[in-house]
């Protein structure tokens, strides 16, 4: 009985909560999930299908990555075809395997037909050959062919986001055909901002945005107030490099064309948002050398993501070890140095990262090339110097008065100006050198750079000591 009544209060606060299941701190209520969770375990279709199918795609998808495994499984099952299939654009890429190997094909195939063209494909691309294929051919002639097409483009270009859905007019319709089109057409994008304008071969000819057909005379023919397609994209371009456009030349939406300059698709702004999020996630997991690992991953995927780059990096601290060795007989004689070198070798590795991280955002986001590549140098070089000689300063005489000997502070603080101007140096070069090679700067500029500040610092604290305090 305190069961049901509990169920109830909890039933009673999110009803009076209204449409809001976050909290304050943007996380799912946890009074919802309980009710949720409680939902699932009774299998209270009725609960489910009046509090969770109505939620927002992106809403379900927060509620999708918050519950258990099991309960997601059973969420999807007991909502059958209310169960909205777009909400797997918004979760974890092994969330959403894991939801759709649980379904069955035909009941994707039903809601795949209900979405936008962009959507389906986002879907679809992570299925393997044979249930994409049963997959397409439950659908229309017509959608088949679409997706068929989209697909075939690379992962990760402009192709594979395109919405296949859009307006396109001949340029000699007058705007009251065009308008009632519109009008009479039940085929059309669920929302769009402009229309296309293209001649018999469907080549794109220009765009006419909707505030100014709303603007225009009906007997006006469409030619006359069009404007050509200044950033048409081409399919096969790169995702972020179409991004960039969007946000070089602020477009809400924009044509996507094949290599003969026929209308293939639309690019629109909600794509190029969550293209743009992606590749920032991407790159801040790719400097740390974790690459495509998600929280939803297993113990055994994000170990298997991991190894890689820690092997290279413990490749490079046996090189930094083998020149501590080097000077094995001065750290006997000068204890104090065993102590001080983590803080050469620490300063130095921060200052690096600092100006790597800043080096691989400006060539992710074509800020930083050949042209001005020098002056940037210039400019880092002489950041490492100042910062080298401020903190060896401070260092030095910390040093100094810790082990009551000058000579120690003036080698260390030394030490620390040569290893930080090594550091911003190699922050620069590095990233830009593995760009021009070909590698991604994001992924494995963190190990090298790692490796010549702790090469460095040790050699250059360790060799001063010896010319310094020993002879």
């Amino acid at each position: 009985m305190s069961d049901i009544g509990e169920d109830n209060r909890l039933r009673t606060k999110t009803d009076d909560a209204g449409d809001d299941i976050y909290s304050e701190d943007g996380s799912i209520r946890a009074d919802f999930l309980a009710l949720v969770g409680a939902a699932i375990a009774d299998r209270d279709v009725l609960f489910l299908r009046s509090h969770v199918a109505r939620l927002h795609e992106s809403e379900l998808g927060d509620l999708l990555e918050a519950i258990l495994p099991d309960q997601r499984s059973a969420l999807v099952r007991l909502l059958g075809k209310d169960f909205d299939l777009t909400a797997l654009t918004e979760v974890d890429e092994a969330i959403r395997l894991e939801i759709v190997d649980q379904m069955p094909n035909e009941q994707i195939a039903a809601a795949i037909g209900d979405l936008d063209s962009d959507d389906a494909v986002y879907i679809l691309e992570d299925l393997d050959q044979k249930d994409r294929e049963e997959i397409l051919a439950k659908l229309p002639f017509t959608e088949r062919v679409r997706l068929r097409r989209a697909l075939d483009y690379p992962e990760q270009s402009a192709g594979r986001r395109m919405q296949t859905e859009f307006v396109a007019v001949p340029p000699f319709w007058t705007i009251g055909q065009t308008i009632d089109y519109m009008r009479d057409e039940e085929d059309l994008p669920e929302s769009f901002t402009q229309i296309f304008v293209i001649d018999p071969t469907f080549k794109l000819l220009g765009t006419v945005d909707l505030d100014r057909i709303l603007r225009t005379k009906r007997q006006v023919k469409v030619e006359t107030i069009m404007r050509e397609t200044s950033y048409p994209i081409p399919a096969d371009m790169d995702q972020e490099e179409a991004a960039q456009l969007f946000e070089q030349y602020d477009l809400l939406s924009a044509a996507v064309v094949d290599e003969n300059g026929r209308l293939v698709g639309v690019l629109t702004i909600d794509d190029v948002v969550d293209v743009i999020q992606e590749e920032a996630e991407e790159d801040i997991m790719r400097l740390s050398g974790v690459g495509d690992e998600e929280l939803s991953d297993s113990v055994a995927q994000t170990s298997r993501s991991r190894v890689p780059w820690l092997l290279v990096n413990l490749f490079t601290a046996f090189i930094s070890a083998s020149v501590i060795s080097l000077f094995e007989a001065t750290i006997e004689e000068v204890v104090a140095l065993a102590i001080l070198m983590p803080i050469v070798a620490g300063m130095g590795g921060n200052a690096g990262s600092q100006t790597m991280t800043v080096t691989v955002r400006a060539l992710a986001t074509r800020n930083l090339d050949i042209h001005n590549a020098w002056r940037v140098a210039r400019r880092e070089a002489g950041v490492g110097l100042i910062n080298g000689v401020l903190i060896g300063c401070l260092v030095g005489t910390v040093a100094g008065l810790w082990f009551h000997d000058p000579n120690i502070g003036g080698l260390i603080a030394t030490a620390m100006l040569i290893n930080m101007f090594a550091a911003a140096m190699a922050g620069i070069t590095i990233p830009m050198i593995l760009d021009r090679a070909g590698a991604d700067p994001a992924v494995s500029s963190a190990v090298f750079v790692t490796a010549i500040t702790d090469t460095t610092g040790f050699f250059s604290f360790l060799g001063l000591a010896t010319l310094w305090l020993l002879h």
